[in-house]
C-alpha cells in the first residue's frame, strides 16, 4: 500500500484550511494536518466556502473497488482515471496523478489544475467535486456516463453519431470554451481542446475535460510563452508548436480542429499520417464542395444551413494567423445565428501570409490564410 502522502506539507496545512472554512469535518487519516500553521495568505481575503471538499483516502478506495482494473476508465500521459461508486450512490471519476519527473514537479501540476477547475462552474465543464491528497494525489469529477465524444464518434460498432447531436456537442463546446476565455473569474487556455477530452453526460450534454495543460492568461497579459509544448499531434496551434506562444486563439485553432472532426468524422491525423486539415481546406474554401465534409456515414441525414455555419466557423478558426481568427464570442454568433458579413472575414492583401506546413504532406501543402467563403444562409 503507498504511504502517506506528506511529503509537502504545504498541502495538508492548504487543505486543512479549506476544510475549517467550509465547516466540513476532517478525515481521521488528515487529523493531525489540522494542528498545522495556515499560511497567512489565506487570511488575506474574506472566507470563501468552496464548491468542493476533501475526500479521505478511504472513501475514494472503496467507491473504485480499491483502484480496481475493471474501474479503470482512461489513462493519459500524467494520470489514470478510474470510475467509483460513493457509500451514498453517487458515480465519480477519480483522477490519480501518475508520477512526474520529481515529486516538486507532481504536486506543482497538482496544485495547478486544482487551481484551475477549482472554481470552475459552468455546464459545459465538466465538474470538480474534490480532491484527496492521501497516499498520492487524486482530483475527484462528475462521471460522465455517456464517455468521451471520441469514444462515441469513432465506435465502429455503433451506428453513426446522429447530426443533431453532433451540432448540439459543437454548441454546447464552443459555449463551455466561451466561458473559459471570457466569463471565468480568470481567463483559462485549456491548450489540449480534443475529442478526447470532450465528454458526455448522460442527457449527451458536452461537458470540456482534463485541465492537466490549462494555463492562467492574466488580464493584463495579451500571451504567454510556455515549454515544453505538450497536446495532441494535428490539433495544436501554428504559433504554439513552433514558438511556445499561448492565448485564447490556440484554443480557437483547436476548435476548429475539432469541428472538422464532429462533421467530418476523419480524425485529426488517420492511420496513413494524412492530417485533416490538409484533406479538409481545399474543400472548406469552396462552398459549393462544403458537403464532401460530411461523414459519409450520414449520407443526407444533415442540416445544410447547420452545415455551412459550421465549415465557415471551423475555416476561421484554423487561419494559420492568430490574429486573424475569431474569438470564441464571435464563433457563438456564427454558430447560433448571427449574421454572417464576408467584409468582416476578408483577410487584406497586405496581411495575407506565406503557407504553413501541417505536419504532414509537405510536398502538396496548400494551407494558408484565404478567405473563407461565406455561406449563404
Amino acid at each position: 500500500m503507498r504511504q502517506l502522502y506528506t511529503r509537502n506539507g504545504r498541502l495538508k496545512r492548504l487543505l486543512s484550511a479549506i476544510r475549517i472554512r467550509s465547516n466540513e469535518p476532517e478525515c481521521r487519516e488528515d487529523a493531525s494536518a489540522a494542528a498545522a500553521p495556515v499560511p497567512e495568505v489565506l487570511d488575506e481575503k474574506p472566507p470563501v466556502k468552496p464548491s468542493w471538499r476533501c475526500f479521505c483516502y478511504k472513501e475514494i478506495h472503496k467507491a473504485t473497488d480499491g483502484f480496481h482494473k475493471d474501474n479503470l476508465v482512461g489513462v493519459g500521459g500524467h494520470a489514470e482515471v478510474y470510475r467509483g461508486v460513493t457509500v451514498d450512490g453517487q458515480v465519480i471519476a477519480v483522477k490519480r496523478l501518475m508520477r512526474a519527473s520529481s515529486d516538486e514537479q507532481r504536486e506543482k501540476d497538482f496544485l495547478t489544475e486544482l487551481g484551475t477547475v477549482g472554481h470552475v462552474r459552468h455546464p459545459n465543464v465538466s465538474a470538480l467535486l474534490g480532491c484527496c491528497i492521501d497516499r498520492d494525489l487524486h482530483l475527484i469529477f462528475e462521471f460522465s456516463s455517456r464517455g468521451s465524444v471520441s469514444s462515441n464518434l469513432h465506435d465502429e460498432n455503433s451506428p453513426p453519431m446522429a447530426w443533431k447531436l453532433r451540432h448540439d456537442i459543437a454548441l454546447g463546446t464552443a459555449r463551455g470554451l466561451h466561458y473559459l476565455h471570457k466569463q471565468c473569474q480568470r481567463r483559462i487556455i485549456h491548450r489540449d481542446i480534443k475529442t478526447s477530452n470532450i465528454l458526455l453526460t448522460a442527457n449527451f450534454e458536452a461537458q470540456i475535460s482534463d485541465f492537466g495543460l490549462a494555463k492562467w492568461l492574466p488580464s493584463q497579459w495579451t500571451y504567454r510563452a510556455v515549454g515544453p509544448i505538450e497536446g495532441t499531434f494535428g490539433c495544436l496551434a501554428p504559433e504554439y508548436f513552433m514558438h511556445g506562444i499561448v492565448d485564447e486563439k490556440t484554443d480557437v485553432f483547436s476548435f476548429g480542429v475539432f469541428l472538422l472532426e464532429i462533421i467530418s468524422g476523419r480524425k485529426p491525423v488517420d492511420g496513413s499520417h494524412k492530417s485533416l486539415l490538409s484533406w479538409a481546406r481545399p474543400l472548406l474554401n469552396d462552398e459549393s464542395a462544403i458537403q464532401m465534409l460530411v461523414d459519409p456515414r450520414l449520407g443526407s441525414d444533415y442540416d445544410m444551413g447547420q452545415l455551412k455555419r459550421l465549415t465557415f466557423s471551423a475555416c476561421l478558426c484554423i487561419r494559420a494567423t492568430a490574429a486573424l481568427r475569431p474569438s470564441m464570442t464571435e464563433v457563438m454568433e456564427i454558430l447560433e445565428g448571427g449574421e454572417i458579413s464576408q467584409d468582416r472575414w476578408n483577410v487584406p492583401e497586405e496581411e495575407e501570409e506565406e503557407a504553413f506546413w501541417v505536419f504532414d504532406d509537405l510536398d502538396d501543402d496548400d494551407s494558408d490564410d484565404g478567405n473563407c467563403s461565406t455561406p449563404s444562409v
